[in-house]
This record gives structure tokens, C-alpha cells and sequence, in this order.
């Protein structure tokens, strides 16, 4: 039977197009892709190879993580 596990991911739209999917539980999957569905396939693809690597080197594998959004306002610099 295959574990299974959802972890959150993060997409940024880009300044030159595409997105940039990060995964607040698992810091080394950073991705992109050129729309939002090939941003967060890719994510999954890297998630995927992630577990598999801490898998077999005996690292745990971490629950997903809870990210808290929050907007600031500051001054513009002139």
C-alpha cells in the first residue's frame, strides 16, 4: 500500500511570466513552471523525488506545514 501525503504549495506569479512553486515543508522543492497547472505538476514531480530521496537516506518525512499569509503596508521610499 502506498503512503500518500497533500503538501501546500506555494505559487508566485513572475515578472517575465510563469510561476515559482515553493513547499513551505520541504524547502528544497523549488520549481516553475509556465502556467499555473505546469507549475504545480512540476511541483508534484519534485515533491515525489524529494520523499523517495528521504526515504531511502532515513530522513524523516515532515507533515505538512500551515502557512500564515500576512500583508503589511509600508512607506515608499521617494
Amino acid at each position: 500500500m502506498t503512503d500518500s501525503r497533500s503538501y501546500t504549495v506555494i505559487l508566485e506569479p513572475q515578472p517575465g511570466g510563469g510561476f515559482t512553486a515553493l513547499v513551505p515543508a520541504l524547502p528544497e522543492v523549488v520549481t516553475e513552471g509556465e502556467t499555473e497547472q505546469e507549475a504545480l505538476a512540476m511541483a508534484q514531480d519534485a515533491i515525489a523525488l524529494v520523499l523517495a530521496h528521504r526515504r531511502e537516506s532515513g530522513l524523516p518525512i515532515p507533515k505538512d506545514a500551515q502557512p500564515s499569509l500576512h500583508k503589511v503596508t509600508v512607506a515608499a521610499a521617494e
